[in-house]
């Protein structure tokens, strides 16, 4: 397995997931799920360690994770390691529990917390093992719809907020937000994820890439490291536009800004300058195009026509 890219730094957001070994059973009872939310409390009591929402299956968990300190992964040893040990002495067994190395996918949370919470909530509705999400005992949701004080370890004040300033009424919209899907077919938010680490606006990749990830402080060889620094060329990208476009009338610079910001991790002001606009101005154009390429289905096509090619001649 790859080794994956962690960007870590303080006050951000990860969506965590960490599977069985072999995909087998790592709650086989009561007593496993109590020991393992115990060890989410000693986290956040000794390491700061912010949890927002959680949800245990039986051969999985998710979480959404704060790292306040910037600490994700001495956070996740004490969890995945401390119950690691807890579970072995306990059923008499040995050797590796969790399959590899948790996966942990940055998230721009303005963007992206409420949906990944209820994501997570539904999870055991997908997976068929319960009808309704106020039925699955092993999920923060019932923190977060009933009158029922959460444990000092569980934030829910968050993701609440985003519903209203009313405690109840927040409650109660938050109820309707998670059950409008309650057995719908609905696309996941992780579709969206960028590099297999990063979740958020174009934007949002971009201050990542700029600020944190640096070649010199990771292996070359990391699959994620290498999407993220490729390097493609304006040139190509407005050339690839022009001959996709230049009949049909759509604006080819537009357009080509919208795909320069999207793909050829420059920086705002490198692009801006090519295009003689500001970094906000970058910014404002691919916002209106991505807007009118999700109204315009024939548009829609073209692009992804173009956004493949791209992507088959990276330089």
């Amino acid at each position: 397995m790859a080794r994956p890219l962690r960007v870590e730094y303080p006050g951000a957001f990860y969506h965590i997931t960490s599977r069985g070994n072999e995909r087998k059973d790592i709650f086989r009872d009561l007593m496993d799920r109590e020991r393992f939310l115990s060890y989410l409390d000693s986290a956040s009591e000794r390491y700061g360690a912010g949890i927002h929402v959680y949800c245990l299956m039986s051969n999985h968990y998710h979480l959404l994770l704060e790292t306040p300190r910037g600490n994700l992964s001495q956070i996740m040893h004490h969890i995945n390691g401390a119950y690691t040990m807890y579970f072995n002495v306990r059923h008499r067994r040995s050797g590796h529990l969790f399959q590899g190395r948790f996966r942990a996918i940055l998230v721009e949370a303005d963007e992206y917390a409420k949906e990944l919470s209820r994501y997570i909530h539904l999870n055991p509705i997908r997976a068929g093992i319960a009808d309704r999400v106020d039925n699955y005992p092993w999920s923060s949701y019932r923190y977060y719809t009933k009158e029922k004080k959460a444990p000092d370890w569980l934030i829910v004040d968050f993701i609440l907020g985003y519903f209203g300033s009313k405690l109840s009424d927040a409650r109660e919209s938050y109820s309707g937000f998670v059950n409008s899907l309650n057995g719908q077919q609905y696309e996941s938010p992780l579709k969206k994820v960028v590099a297999s680490t990063i979740l958020g606006s174009l934007e949002f990749v971009d201050e990542i890439k700029e600020r944190f990830v640096d070649s010199s402080r990771f292996d070359r060889d990391l699959p994620a490291l290498r999407e993220l620094s490729a390097r493609m060329s304006i040139e190509k990208i407005k050339t690839e536009v022009e001959v996709a476009l230049s009949s049909d009338g759509y604006p080819t610079r537009q357009l080509s800004i919208y795909l320069c910001h999207k793909y050829s991790c420059r920086k705002l002001k490198e692009i801006g300058s090519h295009f003689g606009i500001s970094e906000s101005g970058v910014t404002q154009a691919s916002r209106r195009v991505a807007s009118k390429i999700s109204k315009d289905r024939r548009l829609r096509k073209k692009v992804k026509k173009i956004e493949n090619k791209l992507k088959m001649s990276k330089v």
